[in-house]
């Protein structure tokens, strides 16, 4: 039998894929077709200028099909650059951007440059699994933080986890899978700990383009010494639906990207061309449209959280972005519930379980419902199935 790496071995299966299959031999009438919200992905294509752009640059621009700079494109890392120093107040450089093949691969490098086997990383819980997948993987202990109210953590109790092992805090907002938006003091709270405690903290902002709020989320690029305690990913896939073309942003120190070129060098080479021009077009060219794109995801955020409070002994514990997390009123857990959801309902959405350490009882309490992939309407209909759901 060939060697197995024990620490990929013991990491659980993909949980968007192990839902896929719940749906092989579940039939779903025409009239009462699958609500699917599993996943926190546009189901749609980027708009046609976008898409336009793309096979555009694929038929005229050579470069389009070869090897690029290890750290992403010039023209846009300065993009990126520019519009986040005009978003958070700060003043960032293109040196402090790297373009990643997606976001999870920016996790994975930021990582990968702070902590090795054995050392720990501090995650609020309920945790986004391919974070945890990751680090299962590298042999580092995600530690678990527990959220208080609004599914909001707390940097004092944060404080209480730290130990000599421990490299990182790791923060998601607006959060998958709860949707919760972490209030700027306490970003700055987890940030002032991090500096005191010789630690990084990595923020991931892949919805910041949702967030409800119309000031910056967070003031920490003001700090001139922002880049010995921050790093920051960030997703173009839900912002211009390009999931598939797999473009993500790391801003860090000029410093810290020394070595994160050499991690995407040894991944990846380069992240694809086409993925980069479709996502410098999108930020030169669909601004107002982003902006209707995120007026669409308050309706349906409203609409859920209306559909939520009419629901008989649910609770809404946190919505925001793309994410519900609510609270079932079921005698059995998430895991066998949403598989029954499936048969029952038509409906198809992931259990706490998928985010929870396996030993937490609020796993079992809990469900992630992607609401962002249904319009008003199909929230609605959700809801329906949902209050008809016998217990």
């Amino acid at each position: 039998m060939l060697p197995l790496n024990p620490d990929l071995a013991a990491t659980f299966r993909p949980p968007v894929m192990e839902a896929r299959r719940w749906l092989n031999g579940v039939s779903f009438p025409p009239d009462r077709p699958l609500i699917n919200v599993s996943q926190a992905a546009p189901v749609d294509p980027p708009p046609e200028g976008l898409r336009r752009a793309i096979a555009d640059a694929s038929v005229t621009r050579a470069e389009a099909h070869l090897y690029g700079p290890v750290l992403g494109n010039p023209d846009l890392r300065e993009t990126v650059a520019r519009t986040f120093s005009d978003a958070y107040g700060a003043t960032l450089r293109a040196e402090n951007v790297a373009i990643t093949p997606g976001c999870n691969q920016a996790f994975c490098i930021a990582a990968a440059s702070v902590a090795q086997r054995g050392d720990q990383v501090i995650v609020p819980v309920p945790w986004y699994f391919n974070h945890k997948m990751w680090l299962d993987m590298q042999g580092i202990e995600a530690v678990p933080l527990k959220c208080g109210p609004g599914m909001v953590p707390d940097p004092q109790a944060a404080a209480a986890l730290i130990t000599p092992r421990t490299r990182a805090i790791l923060l998601v907002t607006p959060n998958n899978p709860s949707g919760a938006e972490y209030p700027a003091e306490v970003l700055r709270g987890f940030y002032d700990l991090a500096r005191a405690r010789g630690l990084a903290l990595i923020v991931d902002e892949t919805y910041r383009d949702f967030d409800s709020r119309d000031s910056a989320p967070h003031g920490l690029f003001s700090d001139p010494d922002w880049g010995e305690v921050l790093i920051q990913l960030y997703s173009f896939s839900k912002a211009y639906r390009l999931t598939g073309h797999r473009v993500g942003a790391l801003v860090a120190s000029g410093a810290r990207q020394v070595q994160v070129e050499k991690l995407l060098d040894t991944l990846s080479i380069c992240t694809a061309q086409l993925g980069q021009i479709g996502a410098l077009w999108g930020m030169r060219n669909l601004g107002g449209w982003l902006a209707g794109e995120r007026q669409e995801i308050l309706r349906r955020r409203a609409a859920m959280e209306r559909a939520v409070a009419g629901l008989d002994g649910w609770r809404l514990k946190g919505c925001g972005a793309y994410f519900a997390w609510v609270e079932h009123p079921f005698a059995e857990d998430s895991a066998t519930l949403a598989q029954r959801l499936v048969r029952e309902a038509g409906v198809l959405l992931l259990p706490g379980t998928m985010f929870m350490p396996k030993d937490d009882p609020d796993g079992a309490r809990h469900l992630r419902i992607a609401f962002a992939n249904i319009d008003e309407t199909g929230i609605s209909a959700l809801a329906d199935r949902l209050r008809a759901l016998a217990g």
